[in-house]
């Protein structure tokens, strides 16, 4: 069985800002699966470094205000195309992305401030009965 992992976690440079949210637990708990990883985003044709994007009102806008929803709706079809015909144990996504945001994600005001929800490509695999899991719970 595989686990679906964001890349970001692994230490691959697709952040928004060009930078990683390596994570060694999320690493210790991947060790001797068989992992497939994705980025979305980057999936989507989104460049990195690139200016970060927040939900608003059902649409992804970056903080330029932006319109850069069907990026973000490409992108969660590319990596579900990639992963949809594996035998798949679960997602470890990266928290309050949106994309890969499982329990919360940024209000739309690029404030910081936190609100339940979920990135465009958790919401797909969670609707199509696919155990994901945050980051931050591992």
């Amino acid at each position: 069985m595989v686990i679906i992992v964001s890349a970001c976690l692994v230490g691959e440079n697709c952040k928004y800002n060009g930078k990683n949210n390596y994570n060694k637990r999320v690493l210790d708990f991947l060790e001797g699966h068989e992992i497939v990883t994705v980025c979305p985003e980057v999936m989507g044709g989104l460049p990195t470094p690139r200016p970060s994007c927040e939900i608003v009102n059902g649409r992804v806008i970056n903080i330029n205000g932006e319109d850069k929803t069907e990026f973000f709706y490409k992108g969660a079809s590319e990596a579900y195309n990639k992963i949809k015909d594996l035998d798949v144990k679960c997602a470890v996504l990266q928290s309050r992305s949106p994309s890969c945001g499982v329990n919360q994600i940024y209000d739309g005001s690029f404030s910081g401030t936190l609100i339940s929800g979920r990135g465009l490509f958790a919401e797909k695999l969670i609707s199509l009965g696919y155990k994901v899991i945050d980051s931050e719970d591992i």
